[in-house]
């Protein structure tokens, strides 16, 4: 059974304000120029999280199975998760700079 609820809606990044139009291939759940994300799930796109708080990229990752990805943290409440990078997109790809940038300078 899939905890996956598909939801793909444009939104205004949190944190640097930047207007994020849907992805045509999965859900975009973070912004492409900064990367950060908000603590709206439980699982993804069901929404049931109270917390709203903005999630911070930590690092990137490589999954077997799901390519890289960004690991998240909630500034507020600490909870973290992971979201796939979307660089092989047509519509707002992840910043290839700002993904860099995190595999070279993870944070803690």
């Amino acid at each position: 059974m899939s905890r996956f609820t598909h939801r793909n809606e444009s939104f205004t990044c949190m944190n640097c304000g930047l207007q994020v139009q849907p992805s045509e291939r999965t859900c975009r759940n973070h912004c492409p120029h900064c990367l950060y994300s908000v603590h709206l799930d439980i699982f993804p796109g069901d929404r049931q999280a109270n917390c709203g708080g903005i999630m911070e990229p930590l690092r990137i990752e490589y999954n077997p199975r799901k390519g890289y990805q960004i690991v998240h943290r909630c500034q507020r409440c600490g909870h973290e998760s992971r979201n796939i990078v979307l660089q092989d997109v047509a519509v707002q790809p992840d910043e290839q700079e700002a993904i860099y940038e995190l595999m070279k300078h993870p944070k803690a």
